[in-house]
């Protein structure tokens, strides 16, 4: 009996296309090298001498070869991407079963009239479906013709059927992931209208003024312009650093609370102030989402204290209270109302400068979060920024037993 050629780069091993067994990426290229390691052994159990494993396109037109054992190196050439209705593969497409050919003259014309050197006698096609919905096949070659028990039979439709699940489970983590970028850039487009495009339209306005004030000669307003210009671009600055800080090094994986610690851990030796967290709450209980932002308050109100308050001690403060969950940042600086220190907070005469947009960017973070926000004086001393989230209303249908 003739022996069905493989191809003899491979070892009898299963292999992925296009590069997925070497290329070190996650994802998709994962799910192959998976695909790869099943083959083997689906291959053993049928006692097929060659397999091979199709994937549909995401437009559902064609079945795109993820992984192959086997498969002479012009056949893998050939159906490296075929039609979803070619043949057999597409019967198998077509419904959730097997599919069983020994006519297998239209491969052979597709792959150039030596298919296996006319070495295979048989191939199944076995639907790798989920749902209801078949995403892919596994095919099995033989080079004789074999009679598959029924008991293995149901094993290799298993098989595909868990196959299918990696499948779907697969897609949904893409989706999960491009939602996941679409939001992060959203997060990134707010966080540049927040804390850059107001500071450069306040600059922009001051522009005509300086220009006037030049062409009349009025020395006293064109300085004054010149120097609220010149602080504007140095807040635009200052964050922008901020903005590429924040998008460099995204919340701590572990939670808010460990990225807060990570924080204070090294407070002191970046800005000679002794900062500590008092927590009282044991759990948080805080979406991913609302850890964020309370992350980012929390940070800009300590970015203010290393960068205004001349502070030797600061602390964050965490409490439940009737009214919700409490976070305070307070310090033992200098204070909001010392002369000659820029606070987060400053008034608006006559459009001053734009030192307030950390406070406006805080506030606009804690709307999100449904939370108030306040800032204010201590009464020793020093200033405190106090976040808010108030306890979700209890509904009627917590209270029935």
């Amino acid at each position: 009996m003739s022996t069905l050629t493989v191809n003899p780069s491979q070892d009898g091993a299963a292999t992925a296309t296009g590069g997925a067994a070497s290329s070190g990426a996650s994802g998709d290229d994962d799910l192959e090298l998976l695909l790869q390691r099943f083959l083997v052994s689906i291959a053993a159990l049928a006692g097929a001498q060659a397999g091979a494993v199709r994937v549909l396109t995401d437009d559902g037109l064609h079945m795109r070869l993820v992984a192959q054992q086997g498969l002479p190196l012009h056949v893998e050439e050939a159906e490296r991407l075929v039609e979803r209705g070619c043949g057999m593969c597409g019967a198998a497409v077509g419904a959730d079963g097997l599919a069983w050919v020994d006519d297998l003259r239209s491969c052979d014309r597709k792959a150039g009239g030596h298919y296996f050197g006319g070495q295979c006698k048989g191939v199944l096609a076995i639907s790798l479906v989920h749902a209801d919905q078949v995403l892919g096949i596994y095919n099995l070659f033989f080079e004789s013709r074999v009679q598959i028990p029924l008991a293995t039979q149901t094993i290799l439709r298993l098989i595909g059927q868990l196959l299918g699940l990696s499948l779907h489970n697969a897609r949904i983590e893409r989706e999960r992931l491009r939602v996941t970028v679409m939001k992060e850039r959203q997060e990134m487009v707010n966080e540049v209208h927040d804390s850059i495009a107001q500071t450069l339209a306040y600059a922009r306005m001051r522009l005509p003024l300086l220009n006037d004030a030049m062409l009349a000669h009025d020395d006293t307003r064109a300085i004054k312009y010149f120097s609220d210009v010149k602080q504007a671009v140095g807040e635009v600055h200052d964050n922008l650093r901020e903005v590429m800080t924040y998008f460099r090094t995204r919340m701590d994986p572990l939670g808010l609370l460990h990225a807060l610690q990570g924080i204070a851990d090294g407070f002191y030796g970046r800005n000679g102030i002794a900062l500590e967290i008092r927590n009282t709450v044991r759990h948080l209980n805080l979406s991913d989402a609302q850890e964020v932002q309370v992350f980012f308050i929390v940070q800009e109100a300590l970015a203010n204290i290393a960068k205004h308050s001349m502070a030797r001690h600061a602390a964050i403060i965490i409490n439940k209270t009737p009214a919700g969950l409490e976070f305070v940042v307070e310090d033992d600086g200098l204070g909001m109302a010392a002369p000659g220190v820029s606070t987060i907070v400053t008034s608006a005469k006559e459009l001053a400068a734009p030192t307030h947009f950390g406070l406006e960017i805080m506030q606009s973070r804690a709307q999100r979060l449904g939370a108030s926000l306040e800032v204010g004086d201590n009464a020793g001393g020093g200033t405190h920024v106090r976040l808010l989230l108030p306890t979700p209303p209890v509904t009627t249908a917590e209270h029935t037993p």
